[in-house]
């Protein structure tokens, strides 16, 4: 006998073959029951400490994962779906996982049965296309303007948060801000940015009925000299500046040698003249509020103050952009550049008022404000957070609709009629492909289970009930309502799903177990090579074994 052949290092470790899909599967699967309880508005609440001892209590699928430190190469990835589905749509990030997890699921037989990987992935993309055809076929359009409807959707999608309890509340908060900062782009075309143009404020004390939101903005800032200036001002006048209101230093260090005295008085003269001049130029224009990103000194304060203008320094530039979107002034960058267009007139209140026991800025009653903020009160800090996590999807529920106002059912409806329609087409694909095409229209029952599961029903019997009531792909509507577990029409409950959310969730669920179970081959333990050039300095190298060191013996695992 020869002696074994040594190829890879004593530190690397490599799994081969059915091996890999098996823990791939297994390991999707686990992150999937993680947030399986979370699904529906019978949810339960995940409690999450991170590693700063701070609390994280959240339903929100994606909420829930990020916090998650996992080892797994596979359950990693796992968690890219639900960010990408947070990403894209906003909603939909625990079925997402629970789809995909599923979809692993049933592709195991085939793999224990010696079927080639590829066969069940193009089963899988063949499938993926029919549910979108039928997705498309099962579709109704909405009027975006109509209220009631728009209501229904927003509601069936928190119907599954925490703040189900306060629910046309947050519902009618994330319309409003929603169709506040939709900005029409031409044919036809709206476009909505949540992250840019709405602020969500959480002020803790009061009660969450206290939300509202603003026409306008909102900062947690104070103005310069509280005694001196206005603390509200009727329809102001308002210019906003990124340029600091001081003298301007030197760029580098300048050293200036004086030899007579009266040299000294003349240097101070001229930067209080500077300074002077640069307020002259900004008063030209009668301004009421006066805004920079930047300082302001004690001098042009001064002279602000004395012409009766309130001023505001160091804010942030996202702020900045939201008060020029609100209240129609431009942001400016030179004082001496200012001209009339500059100046944002479309606000109708400035007011300045004190909250808990921080001063906040408000600039409100906006004639067509395309920013706001949305100030949240609440008994606490967990609370605030986790109903901002709300708001934010039914706000991206909002902008989906506005952008394409296509509804499916919701209640699991949707997935059990692409789930009847596929077993119907599963007779005409030929060869091996039938059996993974099958399987995968087998999966998609996975949501209309696991919300019968969470209602706390006989999951057999409902789901064979629904599963006869779409054997033939018609009665569309019909789903669990997750309330109270039993079997009704969506239409007439208001259960709606999101088209974009919907097609979205399919298409990156399936995508992703195709990915999971092309994977044949894990090698780990790989040491990071060492960057050509970085080893001059004697103190590099050293670092970089104390890593390795680290990493071995992580290994054995």
């Amino acid at each position: 006998m020869h002696a074994p052949v040594l190829v890879m290092q004593d530190s690397m470790k490599r799994e081969q073959g059915g091996k890999v899909q098996r823990a791939n599967i297994q390991a999707a699967k686990a992150v999937a029951d993680i947030i399986r309880t979370t699904l529906g508005p019978r949810s339960m609440l995940k409690m999450l400490l991170d590693a700063a001892g701070g609390i994280v209590v959240t339903n929100d699928g994606n909420a829930i994962l990020r916090e998650l430190d996992l080892a797994h190469p596979a359950a990693k990835s796992m968690i890219e779906l639900s960010r990408t589905q947070d990403e894209e749509v906003g909603d939909g990030t625990t079925s997402v996982i629970v789809l995909a997890g599923e979809m692993l699921h049933v592709a195991e037989a085939f793999i224990d049965k010696k079927y080639h990987p590829t066969v069940i992935c193009r089963a899988y993309a063949k499938a993926l296309e029919d549910a979108v055809a039928v997705l498309d076929k099962i579709a109704m359009t909405i009027d975006v303007e109509d209220r009631a409807t728009m209501m229904g959707l927003v509601k069936s999608c928190i119907g599954t948060k925490f703040t189900s309890q306060f629910g046309d509340l947050i519902a009618d908060l994330a319309i409003d801000a929603t169709r506040m900062v939709g900005v029409e782009l031409g044919q036809g075309l709206r476009e909505v940015d949540i992250k840019k143009y709405i602020k969500v404020e959480k002020i803790p004390g009061g009660q969450l009925e206290d939300s509202v939101v603003l026409k306008g903005v909102m900062m947690n800032k104070d103005i310069v000299a509280p005694g001196k200036m206005r603390r509200k001002i009727v329809n102001p006048r308002i210019i906003l500046l990124d340029s600091p209101l001081e003298y301007k230093k030197g760029e580098n260090q300048t050293n200036a040698e004086l030899l007579r005295e009266e040299d000294w008085t003349v240097l101070l003269k001229m930067e209080e003249e500077y300074i002077e001049n640069m307020c002259a130029q900004i008063l030209k224009f009668k301004p009421d509020v006066v805004i920079t990103e930047k300082g302001l000194s004690d001098l042009a304060c001064h002279y602000l103050s004395k012409a009766g203008v309130s001023a505001i320094r160091r804010l942030r530039k996202t702020d900045n952009n939201r008060i020029a979107k609100a209240c129609g002034a431009v942001i400016v960058n030179r004082p001496d550049e200012l001209q009339e267009s500059d100046v944002g007139t479309g606000a109708g209140l400035f007011e300045v008022k004190k909250i808990g026991d921080e001063f906040f800025t408000f600039i409100v009653d906006c004639k067509d404000p395309k920013a706001c903020t949305i100030l949240l009160r609440g008994a606490s800090k967990d609370l605030l957070n986790e109903v901002e996590r709300n708001l934010q999807d039914a706000m991206s529920v909002a902008r989906n609709i506005i952008k394409c106002p296509k509804l499916v059912p919701g209640g699991g409806a949707t997935e059990l009629t692409v789930s009847a329609m596929l077993k119907q087409k599963s007779s005409s694909v030929e060869g091996i492909e039938k059996w993974p095409y099958e399987a995968a229209a087998i999966a998609f029952e996975a949501i209309p289970r696991t919300l019968a599961q969470n209602c706390g029903v006989n999951v057999i019997r409902t789901m064979t009930a629904l599963q006869g009531k779409h054997a033939n792909g018609e009665n569309a509507w019909t789903g669990i309502d997750g309330n109270t577990g039993e079997i009704a029409d969506m239409k007439e409950r208001k259960i709606w799903d999101s088209y974009a959310v919907k097609a979205q969730a399919f298409k990156t669920a399936i995508e992703a177990a195709c990915l999971l179970l092309r994977i044949d081959d894990i090698v780990s333990g790989i040491k990071k090579k060492q960057a050509p050039g970085a080893g001059q300095g004697p103190s590099k190298p050293k670092i970089d074994e104390e890593g390795d060191a680290d990493n071995d013996q992580l290994i054995p695992e």
